[in-house]
């Protein structure tokens, strides 16, 4: 465990009493989003039960295992609906408990194991195709689901491959429902780069070095793929997936563009590492593969833009919270200044980290559409002017170009 970790243990449990499951990021609505609203009262019932921190991984079990029961037994009876819809709920669930495990315990394990297996039958019973991805990376495979839009039958597609966060994982990166991708004719890649998830169950370890190299072994698989078009290939990052997607921006160029949203671009991050919730660091350090605190300080100042960012030069879009408690704005704003491609930056009023669920974001242009309409249109060779927006409260967007470099 993390010094901090040890020593706020009583405080986080006495949070958590107060506030909820959701404490230090919106969980339960983000994965509550790509299960739709049968899913709402799982969500519900967890919140009410998680009182400490140790209720948290139960408590999604038990919304698992309820699923997966549902599902298996509508499997049974041929209700094919019915059973992938309740599989999708029991994978996000399993997922969703094994975040409080740092560590590969049988329990972590055990859970990534159900997680796959609901997760694999859903792939066979869904309206569209799904197939498991295993990108060969340093004598193992980066795990991931890649879907092709309803309807697809034959020829090449653009693809994105969409990086979760820190906390995130690849099952709920794509809705069970009109997903904003498949909807728009664009193939997802929803794999967990170095670290990420499932990679740290298989030993694949955060480093900036293994996500350039990962970006080059992701860009090999998908440019060997005969259903895409390896001229249209889309990076998109949430949370940390947004300083690793900025990672792979800046060294694989045969990416076509980049959108990054809820920024974590501090060089060393010591915002999110040191001043946030200790199971950030906590969570990290699993990540990259440490156990020594001391040694991981050193390690996290490997942990920045500078020398990358620089290189870019695909289009790049950048979606922000004015009032990121993990990410400081100027940090974004400094990356993005040192980005000589064409470029955005979103900027949304009061809006924290996890952008949403204030007046910008509910009255102005929402977020997650936004991204996927600006990514679409650049996979479709559409030219567009480097600007900065901020976003009011009211929904009014304020346009500013940035000074030429």
């Amino acid at each position: 465990m993390t010094r901090r970790f040890q020593e706020q243990r009583w405080l986080l449990d006495n949070i958590i009493r107060s506030v909820g499951v959701d404490w230090d990021q919106p969980r339960t609505l983000s994965y509550n989003a790509p299960c739709g609203p049968e899913a709402n009262a799982d969500f519900a019932a967890i919140r009410a039960k998680v009182q400490k921190f140790a209720d948290i991984s139960p408590a999604f079990q038990a919304a698992a295992h309820r699923r997966e029961i549902k599902a298996r037994e509508a499997d049974d009876a041929g209700e094919t609906i019915t059973a992938r819809q309740n599989y999708f709920m029991a994978a996000v669930h399993y997922a969703a408990a094994q975040w409080s495990f740092d560590e590969n315990n049988k329990q972590n394990l055990a859970l990534n194991a159900r997680k796959r297996q609901c997760y694999a039958r859903y792939s066979q019973l869904t309206d569209h195709r799904v197939e498991a991805a295993w990108v060969q990376f340093q004598g193992k495979a980066l795990p991931g689901w890649l879907h092709f839009p309803p309807g697809y039958s034959g020829g090449q597609l653009p693809v994105v491959w969409v990086m979760p966060g820190m906390d995130s994982f690849k099952e709920a990166n794509v809705a069970m429902h009109g997903d904003r991708w498949l909807t728009r004719g664009i193939a997802v890649l929803a794999l967990e780069g170095p670290g990420q998830y499932e990679s740290a169950v298989l030993g694949i370890h955060a480093s900036v070095p293994n996500w350039i190299a990962a970006a080059h072994a992701v860009a090999d698989w998908l440019t060997a793929r005969p259903e895409i078009d390896s001229g249209r290939m889309g990076i998109a990052g949430q949370s940390f997936g947004s300083f690793f997607g900025t990672i792979v921006a800046a060294n694989e160029p045969r990416f076509s563009a980049c959108a990054v949203t809820a920024t974590c671009l501090e060089p060393g991050c010591h915002t999110i590492f040191e001043e946030a919730s200790p199971t950030f660091k906590q969570r990290f350090m699993y990540m990259a593969g440490y156990t020594d605190e001391d040694a991981f300080d050193q390690f996290a100042k490997t942990l920045t833009w500078h020398g990358h960012a620089e290189k870019i030069r695909m289009p790049f879009h950048c979606i922000a919270g004015e009032a990121d408690e993990l990410c400081p704005l100027e940090h974004t704003e400094a990356m993005l200044n040192e980005i000589t491609a064409p470029k955005r930056l979103v900027i949304y009023q009061d809006s924290r980290h996890s952008v949403g669920n204030v007046p910008s974001t509910n009255l102005g242009p929402t977020p997650a559409v936004l991204t996927a309409d600006w990514m679409q249109a650049r996979l479709a060779g559409k030219p567009f002017e480097s600007e900065r927006w901020f976003v009011e409260a009211n929904g009014r967007v304020g346009k500013t170009g940035y000074p030429s470099t």
